[in-house]
C-alpha cells in the first residue's frame, strides 16, 4: 500500500468516524444514543429512542459521509494514474470509522448506513438490489437487523454477478463481514426470539 492509500484511508476514516448520531441528538437536545436502547450511534438507535426526524438526520448523515469518503477523498489526494484501488480503500477507511469512531470512545455504528452510502457510489446497481432486499426482509420479518445482515451480504453476490471488478466486490466482501459481525448481538438475540421488532416499544 503506497503513503496515498494510506492517506485516503486515514482520511476517509475520518469522514467515517463524524458521529452524526450524537451530533444530531445534541443540537436537538435529546437522549444521548450511547445511554440508551442499544447504546449504538446508529440511525436505528436513534430513530427508537429520539423519534422519526433524529433517526433520519443521522441516516442522511451518515450515508453522505460514506458517499463524500468515496467520492471525493480519492480524488483530493491520487492523480488518476494514482488512484488504483484508492475508492476500495476509502470505502473501507469509512466504514471502520463509523464502526470504531474516537470522537465517541471508539463505540461506533454498525456501518450499514455509511456502507449503504458507500456503495451506493461504487456499486448502485448492487446497492439497489441490497436496497430491496433489505425492504423485503424488513416488511416481512419487521427486524431491521436481519434486513440489515442480508442487504450486506447481497451488495457483494449481486456485485460479482454483474460483473464488477475483483477489487471492488472483495471490498463489499469485506465490509459485509465487518457488518454481519457488529450484529453478532443482534444474531444472539434472533436465535433466541428476543430480537426487538421494528415498530416495537424498547
Amino acid at each position: 500500500m503506497s503513503s496515498a492509500h494510506i492517506a485516503v484511508f486515514l482520511l476517509a476514516g475520518f469522514l467515517g468516524s463524524i458521529p452524526f448520531g450524537l451530533l444530531v441528538t445534541r443540537v436537538l437536545g435529546l437522549a444521548d444514543p450511547r445511554d440508551a436502547g442499544s447504546g449504538n450511534i446508529g440511525a436505528t438507535n436513534v430513530l427508537r429512542t429520539s423519534g422519526w426526524k433524529s433517526g433520519l438526520l443521522t441516516l442522511a448523515g451518515d450515508i453522505a459521509k460514506g458517499a463524500a469518503a468515496v467520492g471525493l477523498v480519492p480524488a483530493l489526494i491520487t492523480s488518476p494514474q494514482g488512484s488504483l484501488y484508492a475508492p476500495e480503500v476509502a470505502a473501507l477507511g469509512a466504514v471502520l470509522g463509523h464502526m470504531y469512531s474516537p470522537f465517541t470512545g471508539f463505540r461506533g455504528g454498525k456501518g450499514v448506513a455509511t456502507g449503504l452510502g458507500v456503495f451506493a457510489f461504487l456499486m448502485p446497481a448492487p446497492t439497489l438490489g441490497a436496497g430491496v432486499v433489505f425492504l423485503a426482509v424488513v416488511g416481512y420479518t419487521r427486524y431491521i437487523s436481519s434486513g440489515s445482515i442480508l442487504a450486506a451480504l447481497a451488495v457483494p453476490i449481486a456485485g460479482s454477478l454483474m460483473g464488477y471488478p475483483g477489487e471492488t466486490t472483495g471490498a463489499a466482501a469485506l465490509i459485509a463481514a465487518l457488518v454481519i459481525w457488529k450484529h453478532k448481538d443482534n444474531i444472539r438475540r434472533l436465535l433466541r426470539g428476543e430480537e426487538i421488532r421494528f415498530g416495537s416499544k424498547t
